[in-house]
């Protein structure tokens, strides 16, 4: 793993290197890759989402979410990343660390997407591998915290693998697909032991 030098003229998240990916901030260009890679995996990511507004694939939502990423990461809210093949450069799916809190928790909050083409081929976990020493060695937080649909098992497979620990059951924590659903909490500390490679 390692932490290289942004390469678009806003983006003071840095490019983060890892096996066989790359994650970099969200840029304007991205746009029709992004919107394409969405739209063919709408059915596969509807049962895990939030709904997503009538509005969301056009380029005007997509500035509008750009300006959002790039005000979140100035007030180090939020750290969105695309994830990306390495060497070939394509758009594999996303992976965000949100509400970061600081003051006495230092704790962050981590989701991802992945395009239906390319899941269950291992780049979520070697982005969210990549994305951990970033998030405690460089953002200096002390946890990170997820949390999936019970019956999400490659999810919940993904973070036990990346060193999450499963911490219980929160009922109707987020709204997905329409529904207040319960999700299994995952949570995961600076100092917990990391898989080989994290």
């Amino acid at each position: 793993m390692a932490f290289l030098r942004s390469t678009s003229a806003y983006d003071p998240a840095p490019v983060i290197a890892g096996r066989g990916v790359f994650l970099r901030s969200p840029a304007h260009a991205d746009y029709s890759d992004w919107a394409s890679l969405r739209g063919e995996s709408r059915s596969f990511l509807t049962p895990w989402e939030p709904t997503w507004p009538a509005d969301d694939l056009t380029r005007a939502a997509f500035r509008r979410r750009i300006r959002r990423y790039q005000q979140e990461i100035r007030d180090d809210r939020a750290y969105p990343f695309f994830v990306f093949q390495a060497g070939s450069g394509i758009l594999v799916g996303g992976l965000t660390l949100s509400n970061v809190t600081r003051g006495m928790t230092q704790t962050g909050t981590i989701g991802y997407w992945m395009g239906e083409r390319y899941a269950n081929r291992g780049y979520m976990t070697a982005a969210l591998t990549a994305l951990v020493p970033f998030a405690f060695g460089i953002l200096h937080l002390h946890r990170l915290e997820a949390a999936c649909l019970p019956h999400n098992k490659p999810s919940r497979h993904l973070l036990e693998k990346v060193g999450f620990r499963e911490e219980g059951l929160a009922r109707g924590l987020v709204c997905i697909n329409g529904r207040w659903q319960d999700h299994v909490l995952y949570g995961l500390l600076a100092e917990d032991p990391k898989p080989a490679g994290g």
